[in-house]
């Protein structure tokens, strides 16, 4: 089994224009397919270790009743254009370890822009738990799907 899931597609806009969207904190919530973040409060990010807080309900997805919360956002690569991660940490002290990112590869058609979500260095308690991956390989796929309709659009 694996710890990382993987999905990619072609956006036809350049990685400047992709970039823009993933380093906005509000950027984030306007490209959410899972329905969980609601909002989210900070600047845009540009370098690693910046932060932003989301606030968010986990009550989309039906699993949990959490009811609504924040997560702390922290920037944990960033690479103008290329690729930028985070790790999250939420009412959960110390932070549970999982990464979420996207990598941009320029392409004649556009940009290859591949999005990833890694719990391969989760706190062992949370392993033993068994909840992950906590968001689907379809629920990456769809926020995809909606990254290329917000840049599209112009996303300022």
């Amino acid at each position: 089994m694996t710890d990382r899931i993987e999905v990619s597609r072609t956006i036809p806009a350049d990685p400047a224009s992709i970039f823009a969207v993933l380093t906005d904190p509000v950027g984030h919530v306007a490209i959410d397919s899972s329905g969980m973040l609601m909002d989210a409060t900070g600047e845009r990010v540009g370098a690693v270790g910046d932060t932003f807080v989301v606030h968010m309900d986990r009550e989309a997805l039906g699993d949990v009743p959490l009811g609504r919360y924040d997560v702390t956002v922290t920037i944990s690569v960033l690479e103008p254009d290329r690729e930028i991660a985070w790790t999250i940490e939420g009412t959960v002290r110390p932070s549970i370890g999982h990464v979420y990112g996207y990598r941009l590869a320029a392409q004649d058609e556009g940009t290859l822009v591949t999005s990833y979500y890694d719990w391969s260095d989760i706190r062992p308690e949370w392993r033993e738990k068994n909840v992950f991956p906590i968001i689907s390989e379809q629920a990456l796929k769809g926020t995809l799907g909606i990254l290329e309709r917000v840049v599209r659009r112009g996303y300022r």
